[in-house]
């Protein structure tokens, strides 16, 4: 079993409770708009994509996509995908071509678990742990994957933005 930590869109701010929620991870995976490269190292990101308001040191150090094989399963993570069952075209491409048992990104700052039976895969988005953005509440996610399932699903509500 491996238990991963999943953030998203911290914009450059990084809750110190965070660390705490994902002590217990196996690995944590950031699915872009970073803001702030400390935050990779302070958190000891395994994995992550950047997002659309990285910067280009950002940009040149992490890939767009990455597919993960783990426990049996094949992961997709990018920042921007859209919404199950209508993805952007970049993303249709890539599910097309690399066959993803499960779709994992950010960008929409909503925190979102959905079984896409279109396209055969789970969607995955932990939400926003920043305080930019519309959302009213920060999130991030853990899950436990074993023997090709998600054996176990945590959202992890951080407080309110403001805050």
């Amino acid at each position: 079993m491996t238990v991963i930590g999943l953030i998203a869109d911290t914009h450059g701010f990084l809750d110190p409770s965070i660390a705490d929620h994902f002590k217990d991870c196996d690995q944590i995976w950031h699915l872009g708009d970073i803001g702030d490269e400390s935050i990779l190292d302070k958190l000891k990101i395994d994995r992550a994509v950047y997002g659309n308001i990285d910067s280009k040191e950002i940009q040149w150090k992490l890939p767009e996509n990455e597919i993960i094989e783990l426990e049996g399963l094949r992961f997709l993570l990018t920042h921007i995908a859209g919404k199950p069952p209508r993805y952007n075209k970049r993303v249709r491409t890539l599910i097309e071509e690399i066959k993803p048992d499960v779709l994992i990104c950010g960008h929409s700052h909503q925190e979102t678990v959905k079984k896409d039976r279109e396209n055969g895969i789970v969607f995955l988005n932990p939400g926003a742990a920043g305080k930019q953005g519309f959302h009213k509440y920060r999130h991030i996610m853990k899950i436990e994957v074993e023997n090709k399932k998600i054996t176990n699903l945590e959202l992890i509500k951080l407080g309110k933005k403001s805050v």
